[in-house]
């Protein structure tokens, strides 16, 4: 997608984030000369009709949200095989990386934070619009300190899609509510729950529940409480931890009847936590609504109750159960016994078993077993490139445990490895090429280079496998980069008889390069003269090739020799000639004659070392050189 312009209007520029369903991008918009953030849907979901449907639908929905505590939406499109939704861009960080880094937060800071994300749901309940993965990741923190809520829309598209079509449920096992992961219908009560996990995690640094796997996990949502956060941050005030405990109630109809109600009793939160010396809140400052009226049966009964020493009498008169307050725990304790008879089988049966290893077997012969032991078994699937499909990846309770008969053994079987489609990388840069490779969870493979005479140098001329392939991801991706313009060749030309220091600018009209110099002793060339080359002469070369020369070095001690020639010029009729020769052995006369003009004589002169030759005319320096 980098560098990709959607719609003429929207040029992408960098990936900024992303999750299982859509990549994130910060982008340049171009019509108003603004930065941008674009969501694009990836590739697996382009191809389901009904969820293109459900997702066009509530984009639009959420487009017309309009809070300062909800990222807007600008614009919703389709451009090339691409769903994408143009989103406010925001420079700050997310409330997960807040939280990894100051958790626990001040009791006030969490309130503040969960106030605004639920004035947020309250305007998109109001608009008919449920969020359905409120999570620390989707809520932004602007760097004035701003609440923004992000990913309304997609997120309920992908959930009721993926439930209705394969029973698979999408979402944040750790924050979503009870009814999401048994795969029901959800509503503004979901939000709620989820809602009530976040400030969970920011009073305490821990969310409420973990496990091996996310199964796991959504199973303790339905079954489990999770521990009181008082017992992990003993700093929360009751009334706080009082409202977390309602948000995140089993039965959505015990939790706050909306967002609205929460919201009040934030502020009724906020009211207390002004008073920096008592910590106390006056009569007056509750809200009728969150707690019954007090009657003397009820005070009674719940004597027991235990609240701060420090409570004035009206806080304490005001906190205390109800009736209807203990008929809702009976109801409790009721539900729990319905979901242990369910979860553990007959648990009033003296019959125990030994749950069976059947991890790396194949689902069928791991169901077989596990039946032939008298327990049940819930199967559940999970990507995992490691154990080949088909195969039990874990389960729980883990073999060699000791439960009763008809217990649920719940497997997790292997899907192999998750599907990823190989990006088209060509005419990308090595770098961007890299990227895209890194976002679609597959490695970068061999790296070959070529020259490419119609691909600029440092792009992706290649790659195997070829896109629109279908892989697992972790697969290697092969690529081939441009070196460029391959260099033109020449006709290396004979250099041998030249001297050295004249060739240096043929070898640079050539492109070629000076090598290596090797001097040889040889006294049948002059010194500095090329005597070989390597490459030898007419081979053909490539531009920017290195060629050595050998060049001749003087012998020490060696006799010279050469001909000397000379022409008698005008003059008198009779001239005398005089050739004189200076070598390592003094100065002496090798030639002397008379001649008339107009004369050729040719003389072989002989020496050692350096060899000076002067000829005389009428004893006049006619002509001088060296050997």
């Amino acid at each position: 997608m980098l560098n990709r312009t959607l719609d003429n209007r929207y040029t992408i520029l960098e990936r900024i984030g992303g999750g299982g369903m859509a990549d994130v991008y910060r982008a340049h918009d171009k019509l108003l000369d603004r930065s941008v953030a674009v969501k694009v849907l990836r590739s697996q979901f382009t191809d389901d009709e009904e969820f293109i449907s459900r997702f066009r639908r509530e984009a639009q929905a959420a487009a017309k949200l309009s809070h300062p505590n909800i990222v807007n939406i600008y614009d919703v499109g389709f451009d090339e095989q691409a769903y994408y939704i143009i989103m406010e861009y925001i420079s700050g960080e997310t409330l997960k990386d807040k939280i990894d880094r100051e958790a626990p937060l001040p009791v006030e800071t969490a309130v503040l934070i969960a106030m605004e994300i639920a004035e947020a749901l309250e305007h998109a309940h109001q608009n008919n619009l449920v969020h359905c993965d409120i999570k620390p990741h989707n809520i932004l923190i602007t760097r004035s300190g701003r609440v923004k809520v992000t990913d309304f829309g997609i997120a309920r598209a992908v959930t009721s899609s993926t439930m209705t079509n394969s029973g698979t449920i999408i979402g944040s096992v750790h924050y979503f509510s009870p009814e999401q992961a048994k795969g029901t219908s959800v509503g503004a009560k979901s939000d709620i729950y989820s809602l009530g996990v976040v400030l969970y995690e920011m009073l305490t640094g821990h969310v409420p529940f973990i496990g091996e796997s996310p199964i796991s996990i959504a199973l303790k949502h339905i079954q489990e409480e999770p521990k009181p956060p008082r017992e992990l941050n003993a700093s929360i005030p009751p009334l706080i931890e009082a409202i977390v405990v309602k948000a995140m109630h089993k039965d959505p109809a015990a939790r706050f009847a909306d967002i609205g109600e929460m919201i009040a009793d934030f502020k009724l939160a906020q009211n207390y936590l002004r008073d920096d010396h008592t910590r106390r809140l006056s009569h007056t400052d509750f809200p009728t609504q969150v707690l019954p009226p007090v009657t003397t049966t009820s005070q009674q009964d719940n004597s027991r109750h235990i609240v701060p020493s420090n409570t004035p009498a009206s806080l304490l008169k005001e906190a205390r159960l109800s009736k209807a307050w203990l008929l809702g725990i009976a109801l409790l304790l009721l539900a729990s016994a319905v979901i242990a008879f369910l979860g553990f089988g007959k648990f009033w049966s003296l019959n125990e078993v030994t749950v069976p290893d059947v991890v790396g077997k194949q689902v069928d012969t791991a169901r077989n077993i596990i039946i032939s032991n008298n327990l049940r078994v819930s199967v559940s699937d999970a990507f995992n490139d490691k154990v080949p499909a088909g195969q039990v990846i874990s389960q729980q309770p883990e073999a060699g445990t000791t439960v009763k008969e008809q217990r649920t053994i719940t497997i997790i079987v292997s899907k192999g490895g998750e599907v990823t489609v190989v990006p088209d990388l060509r005419g990308l840069s090595r770098r961007d090429a890299e990227l895209q490779i890194k976002n679609a969870g597959l490695k970068l493979g061999r790296v070959d280079e070529q020259f490419a005479e119609a691909a600029p140098a440092d792009t992706v001329i290649s790659q195997n496998p070829r896109p629109p392939a279908q892989v697992t991801k972790g697969t290697t991706i092969d690529i081939v980069i441009s070196k460029g313009t391959s260099p033109k060749k020449v006709a290396l030309p004979d250099f041998q008889g030249s001297l050295l220091t004249t060739v240096a600018t043929q070898l640079e009209s050539l492109k070629l390069k000076q090598g290596k110099i090797t001097e040889i002793p040889n006294d049948k060339y002059p010194p500095g003269t090329i005597i070989s080359q390597n490459p030898p002469p007419a081979t053909e070369v490539t531009e920017g090739t290195t060629i050595d020369f050998s060049v001749a070095k003087g012998v020490p001690g060696a006799v010279k020799r050469a001909v000397v020639q000379v022409t008698v010029p005008d003059g008198a009729g009779r001239q005398a000639l005089q050739i004189v020769v200076t070598d390592t052995n003094g100065r002496r006369v090798a030639y002397e004659g008379t001649h008339k003009p107009g004369e050729r004589i040719e003389k072989t002169v002989e020496g050692t070392g350096q060899v000076r030759v002067q000829v005389y005319i009428n004893d006049k320096l006619l002509q001088e050189q060296t050997i």
